[in-house]
């Protein structure tokens, strides 16, 4: 195995997205909006400078060259988002009890899951819009984390314990990442 002394990795900056580096707070502007993200490490660095976003590392071990990578994706993340988005879509499937979900507020209410009396919650994360439409949840936004753990937020509400999976098959599903 060789040993690399530095890491440059370059993203080019889209023309209709600006960004702005105050200390270690990256903020990116686009035509649906602005994301904002702290960068902190000792090692990595990040800079935008002549229309590309430099991260720089001396000297990077096996962490840091993870790391450096990690930043890439996550700058990439906001251009995408402030430019076209992010759409997630989930699938309400049951056999036998209609499920039928709502959006109050911040909280999508799953109602009569499995005939219990009580409904169920999953937490809507800011900046992430809902939609459902007949046996389809479509969830929108710009960041990718907020609309994936609002996924995950209501894959985690219609779980059932103490039942084999392969048999009670109810519950809302991702389906589609929109890629």
């Amino acid at each position: 195995m060789t040993k690399v002394d530095t890491i440059t990795k370059e993203i080019k900056i889209p023309s209709n997205v600006s960004m702005k580096l105050s200390g270690d707070l990256l903020t990116v502007k686009g035509p649906k909006g602005e994301l904002k993200r702290s960068f902190v490490h000792p090692i990595v660095t990040i800079k935008v400078e002549g229309g590309k976003v430099v991260v720089h590392c001396d000297k990077p071990k096996r962490s840091e060259m993870g790391l450096s990578g990690t930043w890439v994706a996550h700058v990439k993340n906001m251009v995408r988002g402030v430019t076209d988005g992010f759409q997630y879509k989930m699938r309400i499937i049951y056999s036998h009890f209609p499920i039928k979900t709502s959006v109050k507020g911040k909280e999508l209410v799953i109602e009569n899951f499995l005939g219990e009396r009580y409904p169920r919650t999953a937490i809507i994360q800011d900046g992430v819009t809902t939609k459902i439409s007949g046996d389809t949840i479509t969830l929108e936004g710009m960041d990718k984390e907020k609309i994936g753990q609002t996924a995950a937020n209501i894959e985690k509400s219609t779980v059932v314990k103490g039942y084999d999976p392969r048999v009670f098959q109810d519950g809302i599903y991702l389906v589609s990442r929109g890629e």
